[in-house]
């Protein structure tokens, strides 16, 4: 038998695949992984907000990550600098800025390398429910706007011409992306997260003929890849964030030569 904890890292990581891997394909396709870095390494600020403030540390790195996602707006109106240039800015600072604030908080114990890298092992009830009641509330706000985020995502131009509002479908993109983010950073931690949102979808593009058959397919490489990582560690005695995506990984680089053999073939 399966130890709890053991048992609630599972259901803790397959809650949070099944929520990075439609809105990973969306990253994928908007070609922001950067953007999805920059909000990642923003929740580290957040968390020495919450230990700060005394507040819930998940409800901190979502209004964080929201707050950073609006500051790279406002910053790129008026500037000459380009996005990726600003990305790297936010990016940086706010990792710096968290640490620091880390660093001045002496009467908190605080598990650094948990928030770094994932802790996905001392998850608790209230973790995993938090988790798939946030992960659930993003699916379906994924579901509602589809079709109107998959339009602005192929063409914003074509998009306004037939009548929709593609800033308000990218408002609704970075919403849900820090909520992602807000609940996933207990499993692979603020320096791994972009890597579990964009490899499972990355993986899934090669076995897709639709938008909605590469969401399907990169949950379950997404889950696959909590499974084989955490199974991992328990076998290796090796860190779960890392072993994740590691695993995640490995599954990549199969799909890949698989794709080279079939064309050769």
């Amino acid at each position: 038998m399966l130890d709890d904890f053991f048992m609630r890292s599972i259901i803790g990581g397959v809650g949070v695949a099944t929520v990075v891997g439609p809105l990973g394909c969306f990253v994928v396709w908007r070609r922001l992984a950067y953007f999805g870095d920059t909000l990642s390494h923003s929740a580290l600020l957040g968390v020495a907000l919450a230990l700060l403030l005394q507040i819930n540390i998940t409800l901190s790195v979502f209004i964080t990550s929201v707050f950073v996602a609006f500051a790279l707006l406002f910053l790129q109106k008026g500037q000459k600098l380009s996005s990726d240039t600003l990305l790297g800015i936010l990016a940086h600072s706010t990792i710096a800025l968290g640490l620091i604030a880390l660093s001045f908080m002496t009467w908190v114990r605080v598990d650094l390398m948990g928030f770094l890298f994932g802790d996905i092992l001392s998850i608790t009830k209230q973790d995993i429910l938090i988790i798939w009641v946030g992960g659930l509330l993003v699916l379906f706000c994924l579901i509602l706007v589809w079709k109107k985020l998959f339009a602005t995502t192929v063409s914003p131009e074509i998009a306004e011409a037939e009548g929709l509002n593609p800033q308000r479908s990218n408002f609704f993109f970075m919403i849900m992306l820090a909520l992602v983010i807000a609940i996933s950073m207990k499993i692979v931690g603020v320096m791994l997260l972009t890597a579990l949102l964009i490899i499972p979808a990355a993986s899934a593009r090669h076995f897709s003929t639709s938008p909605e058959q590469m969401a399907i397919i990169s949950i379950l490489f997404g889950i696959s890849s909590v499974l084989f990582g955490l199974f991992g560690s328990l076998e290796f005695d090796i860190p779960a964030g890392p072993s994740i995506i590691v695993a995640s990984l490995i599954l990549f680089l199969t799909t890949i030569s698989k794709n080279l053999i079939f064309k050769n073939s």
